[in-house]
């Protein structure tokens, strides 16, 4: 592909300091906000210069390369993407997993825009990296990892696919209720929801309820290490782990299976007993949430398609 004919799409996402100016109007009135509780604005308006310096500086060093687009986080679920775009993510790591769900086989160059403020696990190049990279991924010699996705399929059609975790749940903190099939076993169970997660997802939140149930078996004398539990899930593994918070195994409810494997053979069904309130989501994002109330049904499992990051 020539340097004129290659479409490099730029991913990025509005600062807290944009954040806070889409609320309050503008930035003195931001500023207020943030003063009044006592919280350092100067942080922000630094964390915006660097971000904002740190595009400037990656679309100049690619339109030597291709066109160069920028494209809004918000705009991500309809974007229409071209089978051979480079697409450059500007981070966080959440950011790199958003993105990673609405592409078909495009490979992601994830970009740390500020090191001494991103931990960047998924974020592995510099800004000094960006020419030499993007020009080894535009001409096909660079390695990338493949990331296994989850998928959730209702029986109404709808598909929601994700590249760390999924919840399924109520939309506030309340108990919900469902059916759940996996494996021989199928019952009512209750409980404050249930995680799917994926290898990309299990140091996330699986990893923090999986931790959470590591203190409460030591306060009764029993030990486990959640290593054990995770061992073999890695990025590119082609199955799943769920885990079940606060199962309640009392009035109608049984607490059954609050932990278990996902593969092609084994997949997770469900089938919602909530009135309202139900929900789908995958990697934190509420703003995406499908309803999952009663009579909605949802098979879990992998995702047909993976994600593909440079290396």
């Amino acid at each position: 592909m020539s340097a004129q004919d290659a479409r490099i799409l730029l991913v990025h996402r509005r600062t807290r300091l944009e954040e806070l100016v889409a609320r309050h109007n503008t930035v003195e009135q931001a500023r207020f906000a943030v003063e009044r509780l006592e919280g350092d604005f100067g942080d922000y308006v630094k964390e915006d210069a660097r971000y904002r310096e740190a595009l400037t500086r990656a679309e100049a060093a690619l339109k030597s390369l291709g066109r160069v687009q920028r494209l809004e986080r918000d705009f991500l679920p309809n974007y229409l993407f071209g089978r051979d775009d480079l697409v450059v993510v500007v981070g966080q790591d959440g950011l790199v997993a958003n993105t990673l769900k609405y592409l078909d086989g495009q490979s992601v160059l994830a970009l740390n825009p500020d090191p001494t403020r991103y931990e960047g696990v998924l974020l592995p190049f510099a800004l000094a990296d960006l020419p030499r990279v993007a020009a080894e991924a535009l001409a096909g010699r660079r390695p990338a990892s493949e990331i296994t996705m989850a998928e959730a399929r209702l029986n109404d059609g709808q598909r929601l696919q994700a590249v760390n975790d999924l919840f399924l749940g109520p939309r506030r903190h309340t108990t919900s209720s469902y059916v759940l099939a996996f494996g021989d076993y199928r019952d009512l169970q209750m409980s404050s929801g249930l995680i799917v997660a994926t290898g990309l997802g299990s140091t996330g939140w699986l990893r923090s309820i999986l931790e959470g149930a590591v203190f409460l078996a030591a306060a009764a004398g029993r030990r486990f290490d959640t290593a054990e539990l995770t061992a073999d899930l890695r990025w590119e593994s082609r199955f799943l782990l769920f885990a079940v918070r606060e199962p309640y195994a009392g009035g109608a409810g049984t607490a059954g299976p609050v932990f278990g494997r996902i593969d092609a053979q084994t997949p997770l069904r469900l089938e919602s007993r909530m009135a309202e309130e139900g929900v789908i989501f995958s990697d934190g994002m509420l703003d995406d949430a499908v309803p999952f109330n009663a009579g909605a049904q949802v098979e879990i499992g992998l995702a047909a398609r993976c994600g593909r990051l440079l290396t």
